[in-house]
């Protein structure tokens, strides 16, 4: 059965203007301050609407079932076409080249958190909080958003969840229907995003940095309206808070959905990836500290502690705020931190990198093949929060494995030849943008200012291959995958 256009055209149009609404708070937040940008704002929802009407319109009475195939299309077209579009503001607003202008969106819509602006401090409060928004929306995937709000779209919606969501066990779902698990997710990231709002303003944020963080912590997105980032605050409190809710955006938000609904805390404990996720932040904690007590001069155990949590919870959970330097830590540490970035969150969470669960299931299976060589006849079965993982999935986390190191190794070769940067450069840049994290080592510790343009969509490219787990991506570029 072949690829139905039409249903594909119909989908696309109404995301985007389901989307649209996104400038109208930029919108509000400029004609508040009187900055002048109002007018630019209003282009970009026009333009945005009419284009995701014209999709829509005249398929609006097509009634195809999405199949998987589609639903694959869909979403990284999607993707795609409203980084383009995200970034028409950014070039309108603060006048950059679109290949920028299309880095920071695809920046902000992925979550990774890099960023080519500088001067934060001095720019208007409407273009900082859509930063703010695209992150946001991201973190919990734009197509879950229509998912929750369009029940037309629970036909085939499944497709398009598997296509998005990360984490290598995207068949489980909350409940039987996926609407409802959308609108479950969604009720819960708002929930916790206004919690957080409230946290941070009653920690001594005004109600601007306090939402405008809040939407980029839950969403482990990073972006700040500072270019100082956390540190611009200079608050024990407030580096506590982002600590619990950065660890709360990188758990999987089933598990919060179970402590909701159960009203008790000990299923974070019961859940085997999140256990292990948090016994992980732990030791890295444990052991950053340590190696900066006896490795660095100056500053107390205390302060050390408090840099070392922030930093690799930040790092783990792929946020990326800045509280402190880690590029200039001594030895080994800074390639360390960007290592870990590899391992990321939970599944199911708004968190980059391979997934808890993955490198958990990668160790196991190289352990198994351990003992096989000791004891040949012996049959050892890999298990998972006490139950059997299936060959399917461990082929599957495999294959996983071995793509994501090959694009990130033919990416880093392609930011050496065309950025024409230093080694240690190139990995990291292509590092922090496949886990979505954002800081980097070498030109790339702050912003990605110095990287030219080739090497800019060579990690815009690898933004979005992490965001949406390359598989979805290079699927497309498989013959079978256009055969009827």
């Amino acid at each position: 059965m072949g690829i139905h256009p039409a249903i594909i055209y119909r989908i696309i149009g109404f995301l985007f203007m389901a989307f649209s609404p996104v400038l109208l708070m930029p919108i509000v937040i400029s004609l508040w301050h009187h900055d002048g940008l109002a007018s630019y704002f209003i282009t970009s929802f026009i333009i945005q609407f009419s284009i995701g009407l014209l999709f829509w319109l005249p398929f609006r009475k097509q009634q195809y079932s999405l199949q998987r195939r589609e639903g694959f299309l869909v979403v990284v077209i999607f993707w795609v076409l409203l980084s383009f579009l995200g970034a028409s503001v950014f070039v309108f607003v603060l006048n950059l080249s679109y290949v920028d202008a299309l880095f920071e969106s695809v920046s902000g819509l992925t979550t990774t958190g890099a960023t080519i602006v500088t001067g934060l401090d001095n720019l208007p409060s409407s273009i900082l909080f859509y930063r703010q928004e695209l992150q946001w929306f991201g973190g919990m995937g734009l197509i879950m958003l229509a998912v929750a709000i369009m029940p037309m779209l629970g036909i085939g919606g499944m497709k398009m969840y598997l296509a998005e969501t990360p984490g290598p066990m995207k068949e489980e779902k909350m409940t039987p229907r996926i609407v409802h698990s959308a609108k479950l997710l969604w009720a819960i990231y708002i929930g916790l995003t206004m919690i957080c709002a409230l946290a941070y303003w009653l920690a001594g944020m005004s109600v601007f940095d306090a939402v405008s963080h809040s939407m980029s912590t839950l969403s482990t997105g990073g972006f700040s309206t500072h270019d100082a980032s956390m540190s611009y605050f200079n608050s024990g409190l407030i580096d506590s808070i982002a600590i619990v809710f950065m660890l709360l955006g990188g758990i999987n938000f089933s598990v919060h959905y179970m402590v909701i609904h159960k009203k008790n805390l000990k299923y974070y404990f019961q859940n085997t990836e999140v256990v292990i996720f948090l016994l992980f932040v732990l030791f890295m904690i444990i052991f950053v500290t340590l190696s900066l007590h006896f490795e660095s001069e100056g500053g107390t155990f205390l302060e050390e502690l408090k840099n070392a949590a922030f930093e690799i919870v930040s790092v783990v959970t792929s946020t990326g705020f800045g509280l402190a330097d880690f590029s200039v830590w001594p030895l080994y540490l800074p390639v360390l931190m960007i290592f870990i970035s590899f391992v990321g969150g939970c599944g199911g969470s708004t968190a980059g990198g391979m997934k808890v669960m993955r490198v958990t299931m990668l160790i196991k299976q190289g352990w198994r093949e351990i003992k096989q060589l000791i004891h040949p006849k012996g049959i050892f079965i890999i298990k998972f929060g006490g139950h059997r993982v299936s060959t399917s999935i461990q082929q599957n986390i495999w294959g996983f494995f071995s793509i994501y190191a090959t694009t990130f190794v033919i990416l880093m070769l392609l930011m050496m030849a065309i950025a024409e940067v230093d080694q240690v450069t190139a990995f990291s840049a292509i590092a922090t943008c496949m886990n979505n994290m954002g800081p980097g080592l070498g030109e790339v510790t702050q912003t990605f200012t110095s990287i030219n343009s080739g090497g800019k969509m060579i990690a815009a490219i690898a933004m979005l291959l992490g965001r949406l787990e390359v598989f979805s991506i290079l699927v497309l570029f498989h013959p079978a995958f256009w055969r009827a």
